[in-house]
């Protein structure tokens, strides 16, 4: 049986959160769809997404991005537009059959186009911003009100949305994230002899809160905690200003001897198995967290800002504690319960792996996910949200 054509788009071709998402997704809906994936240019994803079989279209498209909102950026949004705009319809024409999933909202051009050509389409949201200007967030809005149906990756995301879009709600569901987990689960070590090894695995920006775990390395170390910090992440073009400053901090708090810079890994696996316990220190909102859940599924502890998509990526897991952003105090006290209790830590870490498992599993999301495209022939339904998890007791700092 032929399946329908579905043309994908996203705005990048890197291996980062939302990237990995869409290789997900892409292969979610292959399953059910002939996949055509357009990006802006080659990259590794491109070579993921080929690996499984996915055809690959490259294709000039408006992304909107921080940049966009001075001269040169604006600029070069418009130039995009009009280059990308008789590839973007030929795309929709011969690959749209069955719709176009748009896989972020910073592609607005893709909902409208897709209307010009006939062809109905799907944004799937992973961004939420709440302390955003009320006037920005109405802007970002735009992909998914032109969009004939929405998905969340988050209630907290769903939310953010809605506040702004209220009548988006009742043409939207929520589908929670699908994170893969290790192909083996490594038990933490059973006992901290030598240095506790502290991880960071992201993109190195101020909103991503890596200066956090470095302030908190440094409040170890004045309380004589043996601590070292793994920085696993790169800068995304524009910002090596704050790698630079990011080096200088740890060189000027004299933590050169404890801090590693590796860079980007696209298996993190193998760091995550090195550590003792994961920070996921984001100053900004994060619409989900899936860095949050890689910890988990490692069986790691872990420390978390208690904000935003992150508390509810990270509720009922008795390893994981949620804490003030941007308090280094707080960070280094949540660290220093787990060396305390290590044993407690350790084994909630090892249970809370099965649990997030079962919780993330790629077979739910795929499901969920082609259920809602699948839809876009369909009347819209009454909005749809996954239940909260129950969540077991935890001790004193754990998710609430």
């Amino acid at each position: 049986m032929t399946r329908p054509p579905l043309l994908v788009v996203h705005p990048g071709a890197e291996l980062y959160g939302a990237d990995r998402m869409l290789l997900e997704s892409a292969v979610a809906l292959a399953d059910r769809f002939t996949v055509t994936v357009a990006l802006p240019g080659p990259g590794p994803l491109t070579d993921e997404l080929e690996a499984r079989g996915i055809r690959v279209e490259t294709c000039p498209m408006p992304v909107l991005r921080n940049s966009a909102l001075r001269l040169r950026g604006a600029a070069r949004l418009l130039a995009d537009a009009v280059r990308g705009l008789v590839p973007a319809l030929r795309l929709l024409r011969r690959h749209g059959g069955a719709g176009v999933y748009v896989s972020t909202l910073t592609l607005p051009s893709w909902p409208l186009l897709a209307r010009l050509c006939g062809r109905r389409s799907l944004c799937h949201v992973h961004e939420a911003e709440q302390s955003a200007p009320r006037l920005l967030r109405r802007g970002l809005a735009i992909c998914p009100v032109l969009a004939d149906r929405v998905v969340a990756n988050s209630r907290f995301t769903l939310d953010v949305l809605t506040e702004v879009a209220p009548r988006l709600r009742r043409r939207a569901s929520v589908v929670r994230n699908a994170v893969r987990g290790p192909a083996e689960v490594v038990a933490a070590r059973p006992r901290l002899d030598g240095p506790l090894r502290l991880l960071f695995v992201g993109r190195l920006n101020p909103r991503k809160g890596p200066q956090v775990a470095v302030a908190a390395l440094a409040e170890l170390t004045r309380r004589g905690v043996d601590a070292r910090l793994t920085v696993v992440g790169d800068v995304f073009p524009g910002y090596e200003w704050f790698s630079d400053e990011l080096r200088e901090s740890v060189a000027d708090a004299g933590l050169g001897d404890r801090v590693e810079f590796l860079g980007f890994h696209a298996d993190v696996w193998p760091d995550l198995a090195g550590a003792d316990v994961v920070l996921v220190p984001a100053v900004g909102d994060e619409s989900f967290g899936n860095t949050a859940v890689e910890a988990v599924l490692a069986a790691r502890p872990l420390v978390v800002s208690d904000h935003s998509g992150l508390r509810e990526a990270a509720a009922g897991y008795g390893s994981a504690q949620a804490v003030p952003a941007g308090d280094a105090g707080a960070w280094a006290d949540a660290i220093a319960r787990v060396t305390t209790d290590w044993p407690r830590f350790r084994e909630a870490a090892l249970a809370d792996a099965a649990v997030a498992r079962r919780r993330s599993s790629p077979e739910r999301y795929a499901a969920e996910l082609a259920a809602a495209v699948a839809a876009l022939g369909a009347p819209v339904p009454a909005p749809r949200e996954l239940p909260t998890p129950a969540e077991p007791a935890t001790g004193s700092g754990a998710v609430a």
